[in-house]
């Protein structure tokens, strides 16, 4: 399946003008978001931690030259950077081209080692079923899917400990509770909320005056962690553990979830919200 990047028409609405700006792509994934934004005129540096993305991220490379620069890493560490920036985007959750290679263990539809790391890097879920205890897993299964039987999933899997996808989705009784098992592991696995909120406690003093941040989000959480933080942003005063926020004033931009039209077009769009501030001082 061809990743379709989602709400990207909104997303450029909202990121404006861009030619000649400097923008951040904090999620490069198939490369979807940046080769927009390099059309747009704009000098794009991307994150990804994903191995698998180079072959995309040479060609956008060969065709773009010195306006597009490439950090592979995840993108928790943009708070390592000293350059400014006009945009900073985030589209999370997995890409097509991760569900859609059965070797990675995201999905459930091909039996393959229950990997699901968005890196070469760390700990596979198989791993970490021998770390996790019964409790452990049983919060990340409420917490991450909001899977009802989460215990006795949770004591299956330690008491099977198993290696595959196949057998992981056979000992889920309810058909229902498969996807998001599979979706609560893989944020699990990822840390996919701290690099999320690491993230976003870097960009105030990333951003540019007029600078915008624009968030795509596909998860109830990752979604609740954007809004309040762009909340504490807004707030008068803003967020008293973070001093920057006292001397830079944000304002919300208009949220937006995708048209009938997209979600026939991209049904990955379902889920999705985009929320924006831009920073004014």
């Amino acid at each position: 399946m061809k990743h379709i990047p989602v709400l990207l028409n909104a997303v450029k609405d909202a990121i404006g003008n861009i030619n000649g700006a400097r923008v951040l792509d904090a999620t490069f994934g198939a490369g979807g978001y940046t080769r927009a934004f390099l059309d747009m005129g704009a000098n794009v540096t991307a994150f990804d931690r994903d191995p698998n993305v180079m072959d995309d991220v040479q060609a956008i490379k060969q065709e773009f030259g010195k306006r597009f620069n490439f950090i592979a890493a995840p993108f928790s560490r943009m708070s390592e950077l000293t350059d400014k920036f006009d945009a900073i985007v985030f589209d999370l959750g997995i890409s097509s081209m991760q569900i859609d290679n059965p070797e990675r263990g995201f999905s459930f539809r091909a039996d393959a080692p229950l990997d699901m790391r968005m890196s070469a890097d760390g700990p596979t879920v198989y791993d970490m079923f021998e770390k996790w205890t019964v409790a452990d897993i049983t919060k990340i299964l409420r917490d991450f899917g909001d899977i009802k039987p989460a215990s006795a999933i949770a004591k299956a899997i330690k008491d099977t400990m198993p290696r595959t996808t196949m057998e992981l989705k056979d000992l889920i009784h309810n058909p229902r509770d498969v996807a998001p098992t599979f979706q609560a592991f893989r944020i699990a696995v990822n840390d996919e909320m701290g690099e999320l909120q690491q993230a976003l406690d870097a960009v105030p003093e990333l951003l540019l005056p007029g600078g915008r941040c624009i968030c795509v989000t596909f998860h109830s959480i990752e979604d609740r962690i954007v809004k309040n933080t762009f909340r504490e942003w807004t707030s008068a005063g803003g967020d008293p553990r973070m001093p920057v926020i006292q001397t830079a004033t944000f304002k919300l931009l208009k949220a937006m979830v995708p048209t009938e039209q997209e979600i026939v077009h991209n049904p990955r769009a379902r889920s999705a919200h985009m929320r924006g501030v831009v920073k004014s001082c």
